[in-house]
């Protein structure tokens, strides 16, 4: 089960205008805790005005050697937010030395190293987990390659663009790096523009043989990873070998589902090694009733987008107003956001600990 331990802020780091890395120092007893694999995310809780407010925020340091001991430091990128509840106050006033609320890493966005060829489009602050993922692919497989699409509106609104042209530098033959900007023309490579499912539809075959590339890493806004997925399926890939992680949803990219529910329905649940039943009140998302009775039942955004309160449905009907986060083979397989869920049955039992 995940949790939340305080882990002290080691450093904070400007890294454009509008965004800022937070490194934290996990101390020896936490290093297995804290062990995680390239791709997955952190969530940060603090408590406004007598609320709790938790965010996520992807890794964008290397994953730990499996042989090695757990790691030492942890690193996110944040990206101001405006009128957010937690991006402003990471910009202005974190500090070094400060104390935050952390939680052990979570996500399925993620790549064991294996030999191959692999390819990520990103956008904005998408770059951030795919940072992880390319670094931690490069330094432990020498037969894997990667082929990383970003887009940014300008060169200096583009999140780490240093740590990015290092791993450049250090795999010249293994690494290909295209560059978009969507506001700003460049001295050389492809013209400004925003990256949307023709134009990447028509860029993808003349970068990279795009039938031979073992698995497609989409990061970022919605209609970014939405375009390139289709523009993928269009290309003949299969969904398979397409991994998504969405970072900005509008409100109405998705509109909330209409089918009525029971008048008096009951959610039973399993977590951590322990099972309870609960009415479901009206309105109610099945991880709101579980979390008047278990506080410690995992979340972090509540928008259907992190996957952090991921169950497997092990009996009754719900319906998800939204879903961000699974892939279409965890939905088939049975797992659902209990933030995202309403009951269709009378009865409905879900088990977080799958």
């Amino acid at each position: 089960m995940a949790r939340f331990h305080p882990l002290p802020v080691a450093a904070v780091d400007r890294i454009t205008d509008d965004s800022v890395a937070l490194t934290f120092t996990v101390p020896p007893g936490l290093r297995e805790e804290y062990r995680h694999t390239a791709g997955q995310h952190l969530a940060l809780r603090r408590q406004v005005d007598g609320t709790e407010v938790r965010r996520t925020y992807s890794i964008c340091s290397p994953a730990p050697d499996p042989a090695g001991a757990g790691p030492d430091t942890l690193r996110v990128g944040v990206r101001l937010v405006e009128g957010g509840a937690f991006s402003p106050y990471a910009l202005k006033e974190i500090n070094a030395g400060d104390e935050l609320e952390v939680m052990t890493p979570a996500g399925r966005f993620t790549l064991e190293p294996a030999p191959g060829l692999y390819a990520a489009v990103v956008g904005g602050s998408g770059i951030t987990p795919v940072l992880s993922i390319v670094a931690t692919l490069l330094a432990r497989e020498p037969a894997a390659r990667f082929c990383l699409i970003r887009s940014d509106r300008t060169a200096a609104s583009t999140m780490f663009l240093e740590e990015v042209a290092d791993l450049k530098d250090r795999y010249p033959e293994r690494l290909q790096l295209v560059t978009v900007l969507s506001r700003e023309e460049q001295q050389a490579g492809l013209p400004s523009g925003r990256l949307d499912r023709e134009r990447i539809a028509g860029l993808l075959p003349a970068l990279l043989p795009v039938g031979d590339v073992a698995g497609w890493f989409l990061c970022g806004p919605y209609g970014l990873v939405q375009g390139a997925e289709k523009a993928l399926r269009e290309l003949g890939v299969d969904r398979s070998r397409i991994h998504q992680e969405i970072f900005h949803v509008d409100a109405g990219s998705a509109p909330a589902a209409t089918t009525r529910t029971p008048a008096h329905s009951t959610v039973t649940a399993r977590l951590d090694g322990r099972g309870g039943t609960w009415p479901v009140r009206e309105s109610e998302s099945l991880l709101e009733t579980v979390l008047r009775n278990r506080p410690d039942a995992p979340y972090a955004c509540k928008g259907g987008v992190c996957g952090t309160c991921r169950a497997f449905l092990v009996s009754g009907e719900v319906r998800m107003d939204r879903n961000f986060a699974l892939e279409a083979e965890e939905t088939e397989a049975g797992y659902v956001l209990a933030c995202q869920s309403h009951p269709l049955t009378e009865q409905v039992e879900l088990d977080f600990d799958r």
